[in-house]
Formats: structure tokens, C-alpha cells, sequence
């Protein structure tokens, strides 16, 4: 039978068996990994921790009146069915109806404060998972993709909220069940038990056999649900470029392979967790036709140690042997997948956050001098060397800084250093004589604003993306600022004016009035520092006018860093520094620089030509 379901349907089987006993994943590493990761969801459950001993209780109590019905039931049937003997019989049958109202109170408290307990559980959980995404540096997205990212804080909690909310007290109860069954068994029938027992080393060799198969797989498929998730939100994201370079083939063929991937990941899984219930109803039904029968011949003796009462609570129980055993190893699974989902949110909260930051100079107010003193920088300078090398300039408060030079000749970069997105390897960078390391971030942002080339605009109106740049802003500023933005004028004709709201990508606008609304977003929160990054590139001629001069209103007394490739929107700069591969090989104004007839000057003859 396994030879044939190894290809069925054209399955590949994913599982090998040299990759379960080289994995160490199986082997001891696995029993700490659960430990700790059972831990951890331990922890995030202190302030529920009395409440949960209350569903423990209830659990205890609903386990024993579930073994407490069957025993009732085999006393009045010895006690006065087969004998005919009525009386009490009423008193009996009420305890019994009680037993029963109790039992479905129990159950229904547990359910519903254990539901509770998941919810907060969780909720701390994935409070905490996005509260450490926006601790983490840029270079950890950088090395992600989104989707994957997202399907952590969406899919693998969802994981671990469906365990939580099913499988801790069913796990929790199973084991109760059979403890209290195994012992009223020996007290009814020591040599039933034993029989009833010959199942459980059958059933622990079967259920091995699967879940060593099972735990991989079901990483496997949480992986394979992380990458097609990261593919999916990255060709949505990016479909105007897949339809533009006719990439609709070569995606779906990506998409199809990481599909059957998680296909016969999720095949496998579920085959193999299929197979205990297959087996254990094998096991139940053979324990059940044991019982009945040898359970049937010493009745029949006569001896008295066995009665009919005796094999109706035993047949009942029996069954109730292997239900938990039954639920125990279905649970199994599903603890085996949340784990690997709690295992991948687990990661990212061990991801490394932002060095700690500085303590000094929280409260004070930028000039907007800055200062690059032999600053060196590389992205992964062990195999691709500094991307900044060894760069010094000096900007005054209230000039203006431009950038030019090839790509990837370092601009953007300095760019970032100075955002402190990344950490100079070496040298020092200052702002008004302060070492930058010593201001914390916030205090360093807070005073900054960006315009990027590829303007970013949140699902909301156009007020609140404007907003955004400073959160308290009130409607005639934000206002003010579209008007100096030269925005106010395409705004007033949208449907809903500054209420009007916008998709992510902006897509009811143009991509220049994507950006007079970056340039808006920047006058509102009134920086101190500007950083330009391509402001005006992609956009037609009227529009970068209309940018250009927006712009110039906007860097009118800030202390200004832009980058252009186009050199004529540089002309008013007070100092051009000229990069080429990652060194600062010119500077001074613009007028200098053509004096000079160095790299400057031949990069402006051949931008005219």
C-alpha cells in the first residue's frame, strides 16, 4: 500500500528518508525547540494565568463527569435493570441527568473563557511581532520580501490562535479522560484492561512512524505558504512593470511552481496526518470486538467477575480508551504546525532591533549644519568592499547640497547614513558639532523630511496623507501646504476634494501629483533637514516646472541634500558634490566646477549633447 501511494495524482513525495535522519530538527533539537517555543506562548499568557487555572479546573471536572456517566449507567443496569429491582432507580436516573447538565456547563465555560484567553494571547503576540518590525533596521527588509513578512503576521498567528483555541483544552482534557478511564477500567476488570492495552504499543509504533514525516512537512508547508505569498504580493505589487516587459508567462510559470510546491508540501502533510485517524479507528474497532467478545465468555461464566453492566461501562469506555488517543494524535499535527507558525514569528522577534539609541540631545533643536568627517561605508564589506569611501564635506545650515555623479556612485547612500538608516563603518558624521550616533533617532527624523523619487501615498484621504508629516496639523495648514506645493489646484477637482480617498499606489493621480503631495507631506511636518532623492525624475516637463518650483519654496532656508541626474536642476545648488564610485572627487559651486573643466564639466557637455 505505501508503494502505491507514493506518486499518486503525480505527487512527488517531498519527504526522503536520509532528510528525517539528517535533519536535526528531528533528532534532540526538536524537544528544546518546542519547549522553548511553548515557553515563550507560556509567557505571553501571565496575565491570564488565573483564569486558565479555572479552565484547568473545568477541564478536570468535565473529564471526570464524562467517565462518571458510563459508570452510572453500568450500576443501574446491574443494580436494577437485570435484576428488575426499581427502587432508587429514579434517584439515580436524576444523578445521571445531572451529571450530564454539568458536564455540558463545564464544557461551554471552558470553551468560552478559553477562546478568551486565546484572543489575548494572540493579540500580544502579534502586538508584539509588529511592535518589533518597526524596531528593526532597513537592511532587514532590505534582505525580505513583504509578502513573506506578511504571511508571518497574518498566517502563522492564525495558526497558533486555531491551536490555542481548540487543541489546549482538548489536548489537556484527552490526557485527563485517559487517566480516569485507565483507572476505572483496572477497578471494573484488570484482565479487560490488559487486553484493552495491547493496542497502545501497535499505536505507538504507527504514530511515530507518521509524525517523523509529519514535523518537517508541515514547516515545509509554512514555508512554502511564506515564499508564494512574498511572489504573490510582489508581482501584484509590481504588475504595471509584468505587463510592460510581457512577463505574464514567465510569472505564472513561477507562480505554478511554487504553487505545486505547496501542493505536494500540503498533499504529503495531510496524507500522512491522514493516517492516524485511519489507523486508530483500525485500533478502536479491533479493541472493541476484543473486549465484547472475551468480555462476553466470562460473563457468561457466571463467576461474577464480570457482568453485563461490567461489559456495557467497559464497551463505552474502551472507546473512550482510544478517543483521546485518537484526539491526541490528530492534535499532534496541528501543535506540529502551529509550532513551525510560532517558530517563524518567534524568528523575526529575535531579529536584532536598532542599536540601542543615543541618550543625549532628546530635546534639542537642529541648525542643519552637517558634517561627513572620512566616512566610509559598505553595505557587505567583506565581499563588495564600501560603497562610501572615505568621505569628507561640510554643508552649512540653510545650503544647498547636490549630489551628482553615476549610479551607484554612492548618492543615495550618504543619504541614508545621514537618516542613520544605516551606521557609517567608519569615520563620524555631525550635525551642529553633534556626533550623530549621540542624537537619538526620533529627534534626528523628527527634524527631516524626504521626497523621494517613487512618492509612497497611504490608503486614506488626501487630507491624512498630507498629514502624515505631522500629525497635528490642523486642515488650514495642511491646506497651506498644498497651495505652496502647487497641489491644491488638482486637489480641489477630485471628487471629494482633500476628502477623496486615495489607493496605495495612488492610482486615481499621476505620478506628478503623486509627488506635489510628497512635496506637501514635506512642508507640513517643516524640517530642518530636506533630503531629495530624485524628486523630479519620470516626470513631463509642465509638471517638473510645476515640482521645481514647489520645490524651491519648499528647500527656501532648510538645509537642503538633492540628488538629480539631470544637472539643470542642480544650478541653484550652493555646493555640487561630484561622486564616482563611492569617493567625492569635486565640489564647490557650480560656477567653480565649470571653471575647473574636471568630471563636473564633462558630465554638464554631455547631458546638453
Amino acid at each position: 500500500m505505501i508503494r502505491i501511494l507514493r506518486k499518486p495524482f503525480g505527487y512527488e513525495p517531498i519527504l526522503k528518508k536520509e532528510d528525517i535522519k539528517g535533519d536535526k530538527r528531528f533528532k534532540g533539537e526538536r524537544a528544546s525547540n518546542w519547549k522553548s517555543v511553548l515557553y515563550r506562548i507560556w509567557q505571553l499568557v501571565d496575565e491570564q494565568r488565573a483564569l486558565l487555572i479555572t479552565v484547568l479546573a473545568l477541564v478536570f471536572v468535565s473529564s471526570g463527569l464524562t467517565l462518571l456517566g458510563p459508570f452510572m449507567v453500568g450500576r443501574i443496569i446491574d443494580h436494577h435493570i437485570v435484576i428488575a429491582q426499581f427502587d432508587g432507580l429514579g434517584v439515580k436516573i436524576g444523578i445521571l441527568i445531572f451529571i450530564y447538565i454539568g458536564l455540558s456547563t463545564a464544557m461551554y465555560l471552558q470553551n468560552y473563557w478559553m477562546v478568551g484567553i486565546a484572543q489575548q494571547t494572540i493579540y500580544r503576540l502579534r502586538t508584539n511581532l509588529f511592535t518589533h518590525l518597526q524596531k528593526l533596521p532597513v537592511t532587514f527588509f532590505d534582505k525580505r520580501q513583504h509578502g513573506e513578512l506578511m504571511s508571518r503576521v497574518t498566517n502563522d498567528i492564525e495558526n497558533v490562535s486555531q491551536t490555542l483555541n481548540t487543541s489546549f483544552i482538548q489536548v489537556f482534557s484527552s490526557i485527563l479522560t485517559l487517566t480516569g478511564t485507565v483507572a476505572i477500567m483496572l477497578y471494573l476488570s484488570p484482565l479487560l484492561t490488559l487486553l484493552t492495552m495491547i493496542i497502545i504499543p501497535i499505536m505507538f509504533v504507527a504514530i511515530r512512524w507518521i509524525t517523523r514525516r509529519t514535523g518537517k512537512l508541515y514547516k515545509e508547508q509554512q514555508k512554502a505558504v511564506g515564499e508564494l505569498n512574498g511572489m504573490i504580493e510582489e508581482t501584484i505589487s509590481g504588475q504595471r512593470i509584468v505587463k510592460a516587459f510581457s512577463q505574464e508567462v514567465r510569472v505564472m510559470e513561477e507562480f505554478e511552481e511554487k504553487s505545486d510546491r505547496l501542493r505536494r508540501t500540503g498533499f504529503w502533510a495531510m496524507t500522512y496526518s491522514g493516517f492516524i485517524p485511519k489507523v486508530m479507528n483500525m485500533l478502536n474497532n479491533a479493541s472493541f470486538a476484543v473486549v465484547a467478545g472475551v468480555g462476553g465468555l466470562l460473563a457468561l461464566k457466571g463467576d461474577g467477575l464480570v457482568t453485563i453492566g461490567t461489559i456495557v461501562v467497559f464497551s463505552e469506555l474502551a472507546r473512550q480508551f482510544t478517543r483521546p488517543l485518537n484526539d491526541l494524535a490528530n492534535q499532534f499535527n496541528t501543535v506540529l504546525s502551529a509550532i513551525a507558525g510560532a517558530e517563524r514569528v518567534f524568528g523575526i522577534i529575535d531579529e536584532a532591533i536598532e542599536e540601542d539609541d543615543a541618550k543625549d540631545h532628546h530635546d534639542t533643536v537642529l541648525k542643519g549644519g552637517v558634517e561627513f568627517r572620512n566616512v566610509s561605508f559598505g553595505y557587505a564589506v567583506e565581499t563588495d568592499g564600501y560603497t562610501v569611501n572615505d568621505v569628507s564635506f561640510h554643508v552649512k545650515p540653510g545650503e544647498t547640497a547636490a549630489l551628482v555623479g553615476a549610479t551607484g556612485a554612492g548618492k543615495t547612500t550618504i543619504m541614508q547614513l545621514l537618516a542613520r538608516f544605516y551606521e557609517a563603518n567608519k569615520g563620524e558624521i555631525l550635525i551642529d558639532e553633534i556626533p550623530i550616533r549621540e542624537l537619538p533617532r526620533q529627534t534626528l527624523r523628527s527634524q527631516m523630511a524626504f521626497v523621494l523619487q517613487d512618492p509612497f501615498l497611504f490608503e486614506a484621504t488626501v487630507f491624512e496623507n498630507i498629514r502624515y508629516g505631522r500629525l497635528d496639523a490642523t486642515d488650514e495648514e495642511v491646506i497651506e501646504a498644498a497651495k505652496q506645493a502647487n497641489a491644491h489646484q488638482f486637489i480641489s477637482r477630485l471628487e471629494n476634494g482633500y476628502d477623496t480617498v486615495l489607493t496605495a499606489d495612488g492610482g486615481e493621480i499621476s505620478q506628478g501629483q503623486k509627488q506635489l503631495l510628497s512635496i506637501a507631506r514635506a512642508l507640513v511636518a517643516d524640517p530642518v533637514l530636506l533630503l531629495l532623492d530624485e524628486a523630479t525624475s519620470s516626470i513631463d516637463t509642465v509638471t517638473e516646472l510645476e515640482i521645481q518650483e514647489a520645490l524651491e519654496r519648499l528647500m527656501k532656508g532648510r538645509t537642503s541634500f538633492v540628488i538629480a541626474h539631470r544637472l539643470n536642476t542642480v544650478r541653484k545648488a550652493d555646493t555640487v558634490f561630484v561622486m564616482e564610485q563611492g569617493k567625492l572627487i569635486e565640489s564647490g559651486s557650480q560656477e567653480e566646477l565649470i571653471e575647473r573643466k574636471g568630471v563636473y564639466y564633462n558630465m554638464l557637455v554631455d547631458s546638453e549633447i
